[in-house]
């Protein structure tokens, strides 16, 4: 789980429009009324994360320190900031789950080992390939 404090600005258009400014990324992006904003702001974070090894996720600034008015919106309305939490494992579950197929190369006798076996080699080289890029299982 990770957890980011994230501005919210609240303009006053006929649309409610709220935009979002993610400070420890650099994101903005926008919702419609406050629930699709929060919505936003976690897609967005959850996109993003989803790119990085868990290692190299950014340091949430503690909520004090962040000011509102440092907002690249803060002229467009009344600034707050909040936390928005993102479970990256479900969200990368969730949103990339599209597989694709790649061939790899073993000797003949160790697919016959892994045959006889009954070990799926492609879940094998997931865990594999996730353990190497420093992803959580």
């Amino acid at each position: 789980m990770q957890i980011y404090p994230v501005i919210f600005t609240e303009t006053k258009d006929e649309k409610e429009t709220v935009l979002v400014y993610i400070p420890d990324i650099n994101g903005m992006t926008e919702g419609y009324g406050i629930y699709d904003a929060f919505s936003m702001a976690k897609d967005y974070i959850g996109n993003y994360l989803c790119t990085k090894a868990d290692s190299s996720f950014p340091v949430p600034t503690p909520i004090e320190e962040v000011v509102p008015e440092s907002s690249v919106f803060a002229s467009a309305g009344k600034s707050s900031v909040f936390l928005v939490d993102v479970d990256v494992d479900s969200f990368r579950r969730r949103n990339k789950s599209r597989y694709v197929r790649r061939n790899i190369s073993l000797p003949e006798w160790l697919d016959e080992m892994a045959v006889s076996e009954k070990i799926n080699v492609s879940e094998v080289t997931q865990n594999a390939l996730k353990q190497r890029l420093g992803l959580s299982t």
